[in-house]
């Protein structure tokens, strides 16, 4: 016999529980906290929902426990694969958990990180995550006012808003010029692109390895506001070598302005590392299988996003870790296009 619907069409939770065979206390808890049910009364009360077509009504179940069970996710770009491989980190450790994720784009811009954290706090999220240390004042007051856990990623630094994790961005720039160094090279320029915040302090690494070695020339420095791309890499490259044509390296500000600086090298029959050293910054999959292999700075991505939900997550069940700041760290990857300099 077809069970017959109620005449508005709308499924109420005690029908869920009636055709599961328990309680609405328990259907109900289901919802809120499965693992808190046995697993044949899980299965029961899930597909009796199932069946019915029953959808919990997310946003009473906010106003009810003043908060929703969503993580929510600022980030600058949605194309840019740093930021991918950090939401994988993000969606693998909060699969089988009770929290969906909710991404928002900033697109690199103040005023739209401004407007998204105003509609994440109006819509209590369980959680949230936010790139980078520099908010303005007005978003770092309304993320103050959230009441929920909050993780600032890609990153550390002073006074962040709750926990953070990351790593320096100017100690990276500033370890990966201090190689170039190491490997015999002292005429380094620097290609940047964006210079968003974090494009800044990697800029700042890199003038101040040099400076300590009494070799900064602001020659040797080329940046735009525009975003990175490979090709700009190259266009980068060729204003560097019509300003500075005296350099024997470059420290470049992501992977891309990197690759497109090989490619542009390669163009020009500049021998690569012979004539011009190239280093990068990320460790995007294709700079190991670059001919020559690109050396680059590696960053923990992935680990950065799995270890902001472990953070939430624990913060959420009310036990936050004892630790509120992770320098997850950096790693030279020294390849072929950073081989030592031949005297």
């Amino acid at each position: 016999m077809e069970r017959k619907q109620p005449q508005s069409g709308k499924v109420r939770l005690t029908e869920v529980a009636q055709l599961a065979g328990v309680s609405p206390i328990t259907a109900s808890r289901f919802f809120r906290n499965p693992d808190a049910l046995s697993a044949g009364k899980r299965e029961r009360v899930e597909n009796a929902a199932k069946e019915l077509g029953y959808v919990p009504n997310l946003a009473a179940r906010a106003l009810a426990s003043h908060r929703s069970e969503v993580i929510g996710v600022l980030i600058p770009s949605l194309t840019n694969n740093v930021f991918a491989d950090m939401l994988r980190g993000v969606y693998d450790a909060s699969e089988g958990s009770r929290y969906s994720i909710q991404l928002a784009n900033t697109r690199y811009s103040n005023l739209q990180e401004e407007t998204l954290l105003r509609i994440f706090h109006g819509q209590k999220p369980a959680g949230l995550i936010v790139t980078g240390i520099d908010q303005t004042p007005e978003s770092r007051a309304v993320m103050r006012n959230m009441n929920c856990p909050i993780v600032q990623i890609m990153e550390t630094g002073p006074d962040p808003i709750d926990m953070l994790v990351g790593f320096s961005h100017s100690d990276a720039a500033f370890a990966a010029v201090a190689h170039l160094l190491e490997r015999g090279y002292t005429r380094i320029g620097f290609l940047g692109a964006r210079m968003d915040p974090r494009g800044q302090r990697r800029f700042e690494g890199y003038r101040d390895a040099l400076k300590r070695a009494s070799l900064f020339d602001r020659r040797r420095v080329i940046t735009t506001l525009m975003p990175s791309t490979v090709p700009l890499g190259g266009t980068l490259l060729s204003d560097l070598v019509a300003k500075a044509p005296d350099i024997d390296a470059v420290f470049c500000i992501n992977d891309d302005i990197a690759l497109g600086a090989l490619f542009e090298c390669q163009r020009r029959q500049i021998a690569v590392p012979e004539q011009l050293a190239i280093v990068g910054f990320n460790d995007l999959e294709f700079m190991a299988s670059a001919v020559p292999s690109l050396t680059s700075v590696r960053t923990n991505r992935y680990e950065m996003g799995r270890k902001a939900i472990e953070m939430l997550t624990a913060a959420m069940n009310g036990t936050p870790p004892q630790q509120h700041v992770f320098d997850l760290g950096f790693e030279i990857m020294m390849r072929e296009s950073s081989a030592p300099r031949r005297a």
